[in-house]
């Protein structure tokens, strides 16, 4: 993204709610750096007018003098008030745009297919909520008016010192080509480092977060120096950066301000020798207000060169979160909707949940029809690949019928969660078809579909929170008593009343205090709750033990009566009562049958089965 389109994008999005406040901010400013530069020009006047007559006079009268002075408080004060005023309301403004920029950014992320997690580390994205908006709000709150400030102010003492003195003006001109050569000079050379520096930031974040997710792995194979040896070259590659980017900038301030110390006194000696040399209208009143004047003039550009550390790091930040939100969504071209029916033949639509379903289906001649939903899932020579370049699933032909439980078993990598993955469209395939009750996926609204497919992970993610809101996440309008019985369902309510709190027992920590059977024991109980038409369970018994598998099957086997059911097992032994099995190898259905048919075959399904007691053993 240029740099141009990123700030244009910035300013849409400061401009959009906030006009009305940046509007008054950029009058204020305008005031405080006119009445500051108007204090500066009015000390001419009060030497030349209050002051000098004074030193002459044999009995002085100092009420004009005071009178000027009160005059020239009184401006400095009102640009002063402006000051805060317009200080504070930035603050409000830049929080304002934040709080968006975020929410956008949230909301975004919710629409993005899994295929983006896939690519991006955790901690990078979170860099994006943490990092680059810090920098952001820096600019705006601070960098910006700050800026803004500094041209208004260049401006106003630019024609206050035409007024007073053109030649010690051009003088003036001439030092300051010389700090914005410096300062463009350095600037370009510093922003490409800050762009490297925040994208090295969010490299080292993201390790930083798997490093967290990953200690206990670390540990086990005692992975530490070389885990630590790993983060120094992500580490030093950051400095590297910062340290450049930031050098740069640092000596911006001191040369301008050993410039301006130099200008200061070139500027008393050339205006001393115009004055003595009879030039019209340099006074000792003149020097003195051009001396304010210039300090006043260079002051802004040292301030800009300074500035130009945050708001390089600002764009750099923008750009990566207006990457984030310009990544495409997940397309959803889907139409076809789940609704609830009353129980009858005729598929009445109704909005009460009475358990019964059926697919709304508009049609171009603006009729409706109504399919009951019976968990009918085929697929129809399906090729499917995470990349153009590889495919994963070659000419995959399967059906499920309603009420099926169909197994997945092969070894690993051979696509059994893929085939899951594409059931529910977290990937949509390359070729072939997919229908549901015979209604192409593609035609069905991606929510409405994975709304009628409860799924059991075998990685187990948990909420931070209670355990009832960790089941209730399932369905959010569940009552305490369907949250009881899920849990009971899935053989978790005995385990929950002996944590500390029961249901009230508050979860972090990805549910860290608890075994791993009893986090798959709630996410077995989330899914219940749901009471989904289809499930799919993957590998949803794996992190449970022998005994308690068996214990939790019998309450599974009662969730999965009269619903069509997906298995993904490496334990064959939980899927010989299934209705079909189908093995997998290298992405092809190679087999398929029920258990008994199978093993008489001796084929794949044999070797795996015989294998794995053999193993056992």
């Amino acid at each position: 993204m240029k740099k141009n389109s990123t700030v244009k994008r910035l300013m849409k999005e400061m401009t959009g709610k906030y006009r009305t406040q940046l509007i008054i901010v950029l009058f204020l400013i305008i005031i405080s750096s006119v009445a500051n530069v108007a204090g500066s020009f009015f000390i001419q006047r009060l030497v030349d007018d209050y002051i000098a007559p004074l030193l002459l006079a044999e009995h002085p009268v100092f009420t004009a003098l005071f009178t000027a002075l009160l005059i020239m408080g009184l401006i400095y004060f009102v640009g002063v008030i402006a000051t805060l005023i317009y200080n504070r309301m930035m603050v409000n403004v830049a929080q304002g745009v934040l709080r968006k920029i975020r929410d956008e950014m949230f909301a975004h992320m919710q629409a993005l297919p899994i295929k983006y997690y896939d690519t991006h580390t955790h901690g990078d994205l979170m860099s994006r909520y943490t990092n680059d908006t810090d920098t952001l709000r820096e600019m705006l709150s601070m960098s910006l008016p700050q800026a803004f400030s500094s041209i208004i102010t260049i401006i106003a003492v630019t024609v206050a010192m035409l007024i007073l003195s053109i030649p010690l003006s051009l003088f003036v001109f001439v030092c300051v080509a010389v700090m914005l050569w410096i300062v463009k000079k350095v600037g370009s050379k510093a922003a490409a480092h800050f762009k490297e520096q925040q994208r090295a930031l969010g490299s080292m974040n993201g390790y930083i977060e798997e490093m967290i997710n990953g200690q206990r792995v670390v540990k086990v194979f005692c992975h530490e120096e070389a885990a630590k040896a790993q983060f120094d070259v992500k580490n030093e590659e950051l400095r590297k950066h910062a340290s450049t980017a930031t050098g740069l900038t640092n000596i911006l301030m001191p040369v301008m301000m050993n410039i301006g110390a130099v200008q200061y006194v070139l500027i008393a000696l050339l205006g001393g020798a115009l004055a003595i040399n009879g030039v019209a209208g340099m006074t000792l009143g003149t020097i003195a207000a051009f001396l304010t004047l210039s300090k006043a003039f260079s002051a802004p550009i040292g301030q800009m060169s300074t500035q130009i550390n945050a708001i390089t790091m600002a764009l750099a930040g923008a750009e990566r979160i207006f990457n984030l939100l310009d990544e495409e969504c997940e397309v959803d071209d889907g139409y076809v909707t789940l609704v609830n029916t009353k129980s009858d033949n005729e598929c009445t639509e109704c909005t009460e949940r009475t358990g019964t379903w059926a697919w709304k289906h508009p049609h171009e001649d603006g009729s409706i029809t109504y399919t009951p939903l019976q968990g009918d899932v085929r697929f129809f020579d399906v090729d499917f690949g995470y990349n153009e370049e590889k495919l994963v699933l070659h000419d995959v032909t399967l059906y499920a019928k309603p009420g099926q439980k169909l197994a997945f078993v092969g070894a690993t990598g051979a696509g059994k969660t893929t085939i899951t993955n594409l059931i529910n469209r977290f990937y949509d395939i390359a070729d072939g078809k997919i229908r549901f009750d015979g209604i192409n996926i593609n035609k069905i609204k991606k929510a409405d579909l994975r709304r009628s497919l409860g799924i059991v992970l075998q990685d187990t993610h948990l909420f931070t929170g209670t355990v009832a809101e960790n089941i209730r996440y399932g369905k959010l309008s569940a009552t305490e008593e369907e949250i009881i019985n899920a849990a009971k369902i899935a053989n978790a309510h005995d385990f929950i009343m002996r944590l500390p709190e029961g249901y009230s027992t508050v979860i972090s920590g990805d549910g860290g205090n608890l075994s791993g059977g009893q986090r798959q024991l709630l996410a077995i109980a989330r899914a219940a709750v749901a009471d989904p038409p289809v499930m799919i369970l993957d590998e949803a018994t794996s992190s449970i033990d022998t005994r308690t598998e068996a214990i939790v099957q019998k309450g599974m086997d009662g969730l999965m009566e009269g619903r069509t059911v997906f298995v993904i097992a490496h334990r064959l032994s939980t899927v010989k009562n299934a209705d079909a099995i189908m093995v997998l190898e290298q992405g092809r259905v190679i087999e398929r049958g029920s258990h008994e048919t199978l093993i008489e075959a001796k084929g794949k399904y044999y070797q795996l089965y015989t294998g794995a007691f053999a193993d056992n053993a």
